[in-house]
């Protein structure tokens, strides 16, 4: 969640289906385009009221050998939605449409009250099946079998207490090799105020590290690619500039020689800035489509009057396996 102080300056039931549209197009520039500008393939502004209401956050996307790809998102007031993203040959998106919503839950089986329980910021699907949902505010990681079933704990995030209540875990990924990489928005290391701090491996067996956004920029998203390496969804707000963001790769390489203390950088996939359609990049999910590697972005609205769900579809050919 961007801090909403600022955005606020510039101004369902569970398995029920949608009916009304979902999605339209939103045209993309002619004139010269941003760093990767070329990998986008296509962009849609979501209708986020029939996908929970409370903006989008986490995101995964799957995409079953027999069917269309499957988004899968949670919003930061407790939220839960899915629906099936129509693409053409090459992948642009045409539409979302076929969507569900429904409400996280306690360890109890009882809906998540907002906003200090139900903040819920980054999403990441287990090997075995079911899910990962963490959380801001509150901060932890759940585990979800189905996300509108109960919760069960994972265990403290050493040293995750100290982030401040909206600085917590907005990037969440399961690896290719099964460890789990978290990352906080904003909680500095050893006062660096350009650092973040990180986590790699399971619950009881933590390797602490940390993450190096460029410059102005948080983390907001991870999620994990098939060759072991990851992708960081990074972004930033300016009074002068409004919102931006940045995709970066973080290699296998750098993953599997990651020791305590480690840092971890991304060289940047492409720069999510005008004259690109841009609002508050909040999730990043990776899918194949008839053998090519696409990565999923989608922005949060904060259900503020002046910003866009925004769902891009970008190429990550050459990348990540």
């Amino acid at each position: 969640m961007i801090r909403r102080r600022s955005l606020l300056a510039l101004a369902g039931l569970a398995g029920c289906a949608t009916q009304r549209p979902l999605s339209r197009p939103v045209p993309l520039p002619d004139g010269p385009l941003p760093e990767g500008g070329e990998r986008v393939l296509g962009v849609l502004e979501l209708d986020g009221s029939a996908l929970g209401g409370d903006g989008l956050s986490g995101l995964r996307v799957e995409a079953p050998p027999d069917g269309p790809p499957r988004l899968w998102a949670i919003g930061d007031r407790g939220s839960w939605s899915t629906a099936r993203l129509r693409l053409d040959a090459r992948g642009v998106p045409l539409a979302l449409e076929e969507a569900r919503t429904g409400r996280l839950h306690d360890t109890h089986g009882q809906e998540l009250r907002p906003m200090y329980q139900a903040d819920a910021e980054s999403l990441a699907r287990l090997p075995g099946g079911g899910w990962l949902v963490g959380f801001e505010r509150w901060h932890r990681i759940w585990r979800y079998r189905d996300l509108d079933g109960p919760a069960e704990a994972t265990g403290p995030l050493p040293g995750l207490e100290e982030a401040p209540l909206n600085g917590g875990l907005e990037s969440l990924a399961v690896l290719a090799d099964g460890r789990w990489l978290a990352l906080a928005e904003w909680l500095p290391v050893a006062g660096d105020p350009g650092l973040r701090a990180g986590w790699l491996g399971r619950p009881g067996d933590w390797l602490r590290l940390s993450y190096r956004p460029q410059p102005g920029f948080d983390p907001s998203d991870a999620c994990a690619l098939p060759d072991g390496g990851a992708l960081v969804l990074e972004r930033r707000f300016a009074w002068t500039e409004g919102l931006s963001g940045r995709l970066a790769h973080v290699p296998a390489a750098a993953l599997a020689a990651a020791r305590p203390g480690s840092v971890l950088e991304g060289r940047t996939v492409m720069r999510l800035v005008p004259p690109l359609p841009t609002d508050n990049w909040e999730g990043v999910g990776v899918f194949r489509h008839r053998d090519r590697l696409l990565a999923a972005i989608v922005s949060d609205d904060n259900a503020n009057p002046i910003q866009r769900s925004l769902l891009m579809v970008v190429s990550l050919d050459g990348l990540g396996g």
